[in-house]
């Protein structure tokens, strides 16, 4: 049997998991604090047919091996973290990150993790919570007669209250970093955990030490390029394609060594 036809089919089993990838980009392309991802992809075992620097019958030395090649496969699906544009809402409890961290929030099963996207509410006890009601960690508590809330840039949040003349601070936002963002794991509904790849989080006050500043009133959008992810989307086909041909050719010549008469 052919090394091609296997060659030839892992790629094009290669460039699926590709396109898995872009649509599942372009499907979030107007998710809140989505970040993208790419394949990687690396050569899978060659076979070996003769050793470079092997010694022929004659004594001399064979300058260049023969190794054929038995095709790919991806090695990684990485998250990129550039930043996504900003865009004005006007909510007071939209927060963007403007740099490096992530919002911590605790989900269902007390479980801490991370997320980018910054769209907050209220719940019926005046907690901050996310789309789908885990609260901010750590907790902030809004009083409900509160008339205005104030979030700054290094995460103070103060509100204004009836008849009072200064505002008052009722918490403070801390965000978390990661060695490694690239090894967090997606978990779903714009969040993400950590991993042994990851590290553990160091968390720390907005605006400090290398902590991104937080935007009130503004959320990030998606960091996916529609024009970039068009690209790759028919760099992929053609190279499903050209491997299916691959295939073909196979096939044909298999055929006609079927076909051999006496």
């Amino acid at each position: 049997m052919m090394r091609g036809l296997w060659a030839a089919a892992s790629g094009m089993a290669a460039q699926e998991t590709n396109i898995d990838v872009i649509a599942n980009n372009l499907a979030n392309v107007n998710t809140t604090g989505f970040k993208s991802s790419r394949v990687d992809f690396q050569d899978l075992y060659y076979q070996t047919l003769r050793l470079a620097g092997a010694t022929t019958s004659e004594g001399s030395q064979v300058p260049a091996g023969i190794q054929v090649g038995l095709g790919s496969r991806p090695s990684a699906v990485q998250k990129v973290f550039s930043p996504g544009d900003l865009r004005q809402t006007g909510n007071p409890l939209d927060i963007a990150i403007e740099g490096d961290g992530f919002f911590q929030i605790t989900s269902s099963d007390g479980k801490v993790v991370f997320t980018r996207d910054g769209t907050f509410s209220k719940d019926g006890q005046g907690r901050l919570v996310n789309a789908d009601g885990y609260a901010l960690e750590p907790a902030i508590t809004i009083p409900a007669e509160a008339q205005s809330i104030s979030i700054s840039a290094d995460g103070t949040v103060s509100v204004m209250l009836p008849g009072q003349t200064a505002t008052q601070q009722v918490g403070q936002i801390q965000i978390a970093r990661f060695m490694n963002p690239g090894g967090l794991s997606n978990e779903g509904h714009n969040l993400f955990s950590s991993t042994a790849a990851s590290g553990d989080p160091t968390t720390g006050t907005p605006g400090t030490s290398g902590y991104g500043r937080l935007a009130q009133g503004t959320i990030e959008m998606s960091n996916v390029k529609i024009v970039d992810e068009m690209v790759n989307m028919i760099v992929a086909q053609r190279a499903y394609e050209v491997n299916s041909k691959a295939i073909q050719a196979a096939d044909e010549m298999l055929q006609m060594a079927n076909n051999l008469r006496r």
